[in-house]
């Protein structure tokens, strides 16, 4: 069983730096631009990180919130060329790194927790490939960030970084969402140790 160790969301601090508006306005423009990508570079890749911390001894998810009302982890799609890691890397400095770049810039990049695919140009992924699609329009992979004892996180001034305990998030789908009401299941598996 892998072992992972938590530390309390009381270790953390947070700060506030410019917004990072959305790309697109709505769903169907964000799809369109997926089309418009897929026709130019293929499947696009995108990573997202699930960064635990823990609050009474009870796993708590960090997650951004945009518009008191969307919830996400921190990640976005990555380059082609790049690797998932580097990519996520990438992705967490410019979410929740420093403003000025200068700071803690390291991420422990964990396990792939799990992959989902959308299978075309439509707004659903799913953990699996449908048998009919020979071509999945992008690939989502989660992985455990591990955080250190302490550390600066900035978030962006049009979202909030909340602690969401597992609990909540289980079975919770028509709050969150297949991929994240997931959560819990693909950390039962981890053996947590909870520090100080």
């Amino acid at each position: 069983m892998p072992e992972a160790t938590l530390y309390p969301l009381a270790n953390y601090t947070f700060g506030v730096k410019e917004a990072q508006p959305e790309e697109d306005p709505s769903v169907h423009a964000r799809l369109k631009r997926l089309q418009n990508d897929f026709e130019e570079h293929g499947m696009r890749r995108s990573v997202e990180a699930v960064l635990v911390v823990h609050e009474h001894n009870h796993p708590h998810v960090l997650m951004l919130q945009i518009a008191n009302a969307f919830f996400k982890l921190p990640g976005h799609y990555i380059d082609p060329g790049m690797t998932e890691e580097e990519g996520l890397k990438v992705i967490l400095n410019e979410r929740l790194g420093p403003e000025d770049g200068v700071g803690d810039m390291e991420w422990e990049i964990g396990e792939c927790l799990s992959t989902w695919w959308r299978p075309s140009f439509e707004q659903y992924m799913y953990p699996y490939v449908p048998a009919h699609i020979t071509k999945p329009t992008e690939r989502k992979r989660l992985f455990v960030v591990h955080l250190p004892p302490h550390k600066v996180l900035t978030v962006p001034r049009n979202m909030k970084l909340l602690a969401v305990p597992l609990f909540e998030l289980y079975d919770n789908a028509a709050r969150y969402g297949p991929q994240l009401s997931a959560i819990p299941h693909l950390l039962s598996r981890y053996d947590f140790n909870y520090e100080k």
